[in-house]
């Protein structure tokens, strides 16, 4: 055993005692202790390192898992800044050492639904070091859930779709804001695509979504109109089906910034991705489709997810209520 580890150990436990024993049967505690710890293998270990340790056995896990890079970075952030501020390792954060770095993001501004995000992010970590066995109890199990004022969230009218395609001034504008439209991938999904993933004769792509899994979305004849229009004009050998300028393969960002000119343009308020898939599940939940048959179109593997997706006002319920129960 290090000389080092074990002097501060027996300094640690001497000053626990000194204030509950008397002298003579402290020393004789340390005494029968550092016989005791002869036998064994002891070094001090630092914070960075054990809070390492297991994050980055977390992290590895995610990625044997097939999660993606993104999502694990994600992850990395979230507990990385909870063990740097709280300054305590994996192996003895409590849930009032939780409750503590919560309370004072919430004093800092974070909103709630991120709060509750990251008491997500805590669970899956703790909830997968318990179940390794690497601690002896959760933490998050007696945290409490965070409850989020439901915000009514909007979609799309088709006079804002008018709207948006108007005011495209190119024709991959066009073709992206009708794709995301009507197919509801994700942003990731959409600049990931290869041309050789559309299918304009069955009017289908296969898309890459969240765990590396492929699924087959669908396009309407509009789309399918504006895509080739667009593809007619390509003269380069870029693989992307969506292409910049520069005859390189967009990235998430590039779009994004692309929906928001466009949204200054066009009076349309709040254009973003995940609109357009809000959307079409909207949509498609009116017209009676499944909603295990929507779940599979946006990739969701929980149906929760899907109905979190939808928006009805109150003219569609009340209509839904006429046509089931006639009064």
């Amino acid at each position: 055993m290090a000389i080092e580890a074990k002097a501060s150990f027996l300094r640690q436990m001497e000053k626990k005692l000194e204030t509950e024993t008397t002298a003579s049967t402290m020393a004789k505690v340390l005494s029968i202790m550092a016989d005791v710890m002869e036998g064994f293998d002891m070094r001090e270990v630092g914070f960075e390192e054990e809070a390492d340790d297991l994050l980055e056995c977390f992290l590895q896990a995610l990625d044997v898992q097939g999660r993606s890079k993104k999502t694990i970075a994600h992850y990395r952030l979230i507990l990385g800044k909870l063990l740097a501020e709280t300054k305590v390792s994996a192996r003895r954060i409590t849930v009032y050492h939780l409750r503590s770095y919560l309370a004072k993001k919430k004093e800092e501004g974070l909103k709630d639904s991120t709060l509750a995000h990251h008491r997500e992010v805590f669970s899956s970590f703790f909830g997968w070091l318990f179940r390794e066995g690497l601690i002896e109890k959760n933490p998050v199990v007696n945290l409490g859930s965070i409850k989020v004022a439901k915000e009514e969230k909007k979609v799309f009218t088709d006079i804002d779709m008018e709207k948006m395609k108007q005011n495209c001034r190119r024709l991959v504008d066009k073709a992206i804001i009708t794709f995301l439209a009507s197919t509801g991938c994700r942003v990731a999904e959409l600049v990931g695509l290869d041309r050789n993933a559309l299918d304009l004769e069955n009017l289908e792509c296969v898309v890459r979504g969240k765990g590396n899994k492929e699924r087959t979305v669908y396009i309407d004849n509009v789309t399918a109109m504006y895509v080739k229009k667009y593809l007619a004009t390509r003269n380069d050998t870029c693989e992307a089906l969506f292409a910049t300028r520069a005859k390189e393969r967009f990235n998430t960002g590039g779009i994004r910034d692309m929906l928001k000119r466009l949204e200054e343009r066009c009076g349309v308020d709040h254009i973003h991705p995940h609109k357009f898939r809000r959307t079409l599940a909207t949509n498609l939940a009116k017209r009676n489709m499944p909603i295990q048959t929507i779940a599979a179109i946006l990739g969701h593997e929980k149906i929760e997810t899907t109905m979190e997706y939808i928006v009805m006002n109150k003219e569609s319920t009340k209509m839904q209520y006429r046509q089931y129960y006639a009064v």
